[in-house]
């Protein structure tokens, strides 16, 4: 089976790392796994924590993004830099707030890629584990930039803020993975986002 490298984001998550956190890293999971965590800088409580839970968890790695420029794509720059920072073939991109429902999420995942390739995005539904296979990287970029898009809105502090579609992880090859945040942090405007929305629903009726 593979192994699996869970890449997340932070910024002024440490409540957030302190619950929710220890899901992550507690799966049982043979093949093995690392978690690596990505903090954009946080300005509480955030890098202590994530000093604890290093020494508690060995298979936590963490990383830091500088405080560049806030026009910057933050959250690709600092997804890139955990890719960068893996050693496993297959990449998790997920959040710390939409955590493993039971230590069986990571062979969940595999089990339903025995018979699959390409990509997948995967959600909790009424605590279900719900995961859909694309077949490519053009088959799932319209769900993607949707999901990852750039808000209008702007920023909270020195983050970009994104508003998160319908799926609560990504898995994709390493490989894979630089070219998939590609589609992350995009500036979608009011046409774009409903031509998104038009074809996602098309995809989903058939």
């Amino acid at each position: 089976m593979n192994r699996f490298s869970v890449i997340m984001t932070v910024y002024d998550n440490g409540s957030d790392l302190e619950q929710h956190l220890p899901a992550f890293m507690t799966q049982t999971y043979e093949p093995g796994y690392e978690v690596i965590v990505v903090d954009e800088s946080s300005t509480d409580e955030t890098d202590d924590i994530l000093k604890l839970m290093k020494r508690q968890y060995p298979h936590l790695y963490t990383t830091f993004l500088p405080k560049p420029d806030i026009h910057v794509v933050r959250k690709r720059l600092a997804l890139t830099i955990g890719v960068k920072a893996s050693k496993n073939e297959m990449i998790i991109f997920a959040d710390v707030n939409a955590f493993p429902q039971d230590e069986n999420w990571l062979q969940t995942i595999a089990d339903n890629m025995e018979n699959a390739s390409g990509i997948m995005l995967g959600r909790y539904k009424k605590g279900e584990l719900r995961m859909r296979v694309f077949e490519d990287l053009e088959a799932v970029s319209d769900y993607v930039v949707k999901g990852e898009r750039q808000r209008a809105d702007g920023h909270k502090g020195t983050r970009l803020r994104k508003l998160r579609g319908k799926y609560d992880f990504i898995v994709v090859k390493a490989d894979e993975a630089h070219e998939l945040l590609k589609y992350f942090e995009q500036p979608v405007g009011f046409w774009r986002l409903l031509g998104l929305r038009m074809r996602i629903l098309f995809r989903n009726l058939f």
